[in-house]
């Protein structure tokens, strides 16, 4: 006899990648609000010859782009994200079954709607991590922002491997 479907097996599969996502967000805001608690803004704390610990303010997006505008990036880059979130929630469902990509997916939107979160909160995104070598920092970022890299890293990974799979 066949089985009817409750339609629970394709929620059920979708929602390890949404779990994944929730994790990054929680792991993002406890990490800034550990920060924020324990630096004043621009303190920064050596760890080793290369990396400090810093609280930095962003007003913009990667690299700080347009972050000396007047603060009406702060709600396009709200939109793009809450944009980007849902286009992002849409194919993980969509493409459930695929556990590389949705692991890229899932990271990518756990660390845009870490960095959301922020813009929300505090028209900002803050930034603790900051490497360097000798008197050259690069711009300093936070676990969101590490998320998206690592997710879109993995993207191509998955991109790649389909292409030679052909």
């Amino acid at each position: 006899m066949k089985r009817r479907s409750s339609g629970l097996s394709n929620k059920q599969s979708y929602l390890p990648w949404l779990g994944l996502a929730a994790i990054i967000i929680l792991l993002d805001q406890l990490s800034k609000i550990t920060i924020v608690k324990l630096f004043a803004y621009g303190e920064s704390l050596p760890v080793t010859d290369f990396f400090n610990l810093v609280l930095a303010y962003n007003k913009g997006a990667a690299f700080s782009f347009l972050a000396n505008e007047s603060g009406w990036q702060r709600y396009m880059f709200t939109a793009i994200g809450i944009a980007a979130a849902l286009f992002i929630i849409y194919l993980i469902i969509k493409h459930s079954g695929q556990r590389l990509f949705c692991v890229a997916l899932a990271l990518i939107l756990g660390g845009a709607l870490g960095n959301v979160v922020d813009r929300i909160l505090y028209g900002h995104v803050i930034d603790f991590l900051d490497f360097y070598y000798a008197r050259n920092h690069f711009p300093a970022f936070n676990l969101a922002d590490s998320a998206i890299c690592l997710g879109a890293g993995l993207l191509l990974l998955d991109e790649l491997r389909r292409v030679k799979n052909k």
